[in-house]
């Protein structure tokens, strides 16, 4: 791209011409020329503006929001919308109180609302599915305390929310851009593992896909998504089963889209510190770990030594002692799509 010029080389360049075309001009600071000569630089700026925004609009990667949206538009691919957390939670009260759905559940700043109605039985115990009131990431909640804002009769205030996942924010620039440079660098090509790929991340919810080709036989194709860092709701893969089936060959033999299982990894570790204390220490260390863990794939395994290193590379650690996990792990692979995420973080002195 050629180089703008600034206001003052533009107002030199007229004031030069001017001066080869009358060698007697003025072109003092506060001549009549001079104030022209300004007046057409500010406007020749304006212009110049203008044709390198035009020229940006002209490619995604420089393109603002709305053009980026039109060069999506053209090759079919749209921006993906935020989707709703959804999941259950448990409640206690009365054997035979009915828990009606629509009732309203806090979970911190947090709402949501139950999906389906439920019974206490016999222990005086239910368990209920909920859904968030609202769409975004923020609600992908794992075993928190909650309230009824209302509790049913017979229905004690206090539950349990289990688990509530799918929950996405609307699709960034980044992502809708990644999605559009990855389809202009690897076409559509009739269904092969990049194809699988691309049409699971255009379904609302999606946040990454990875596809394993044969892994149930010839004909075969699973494909593992997930959802804002976590598992993936039933509705998600229920719309990315849905989505896949009616674009996919008809000449392949089965396409599953299935969740990770997931499995926490327990770190346990004492360590040796110099110039901060063991509270500092550890939040380090857990913050540096879950960088380490967001990296990791489904069906990714764990090396035992790298663990040791994200630890030893924090700020105050010279030394570190391991002792969970005692050593690598490998996921699995065969009869599931394993996920390993972070758990607990212990961290003691030496």
């Amino acid at each position: 791209m050629s180089q703008i010029p600034t206001f003052e080389e533009i107002r030199s360049a007229i004031l030069r011409d001017l001066v080869s075309l009358q060698p007697n001009a003025d072109t003092s600071t506060d001549s009549d020329n001079y104030i022209r000569a300004s007046v057409l630089a500010s406007c020749a700026v304006g212009q110049y503006a203008h044709q390198a925004w035009v020229l940006r609009q002209f490619f995604p990667d420089t393109a603002d929001t709305a053009y980026l949206e039109r060069h999506c538009n053209l090759r079919g691919i749209r921006r993906k919308n935020a989707t709703y957390a959804s999941g259950t939670a448990t409640a206690s009260g009365v054997a035979g109180s009915v828990i009606t759905a629509g009732a309203q559940i806090k979970c911190g700043d947090v709402f949501y609302t139950t999906q389906t109605d439920a019974t206490m039985d016999a222990t005086g115990t239910a368990t209920v599915d909920i859904i968030a009131t609202a769409a975004g990431a923020v609600y992908n909640q794992t075993n928190q305390s909650a309230q009824f804002m209302a509790a049913p009769n017979g229905v004690a205030t206090d539950l349990i929310l289990i688990e509530a996942v799918g929950g996405t924010d609307q699709e960034t620039d980044a992502a809708l851009l990644s999605r559009l440079l990855e389809l202009l660098r690897r076409p559509a090509a009739g269904g092969n593992k990049y194809d699988y790929k691309n049409w699971a991340l255009s379904v609302d919810g999606v946040s990454s896909a990875y596809v394993y080709p044969l892994r149930r036989g010839l004909g075969t194709v699973d494909i593992v998504i997930t959802s804002a860092g976590n598992v993936p709701s039933d509705e998600i893969v229920a719309a990315t089963q849905a989505y896949i089936d009616s674009v996919r060959p008809v000449t392949a033999k089965n396409s599953l889209v299935i969740k990770p299982d997931v499995t926490l990894v327990n770190i346990h570790a004492a360590v040796k510190l110099s110039g901060t204390t063991l509270a500092s220490a550890t939040a380090d260390i857990q913050a540096a770990l879950q960088e380490y863990f967001s990296a990791i794939q489904p069906g990714d395994g764990i090396i035992a030594s790298q663990l040791e290193a994200v630890i030893s590379d924090v700020t105050g650690v010279i030394d570190r002692s391991m002792t969970m996990p005692a050593g690598n792990m490998d996921a699995d692979m065969e009869s599931k799509i394993e996920w390993f995420m972070l758990g607990n973080v212990i961290i003691e002195s030496m």
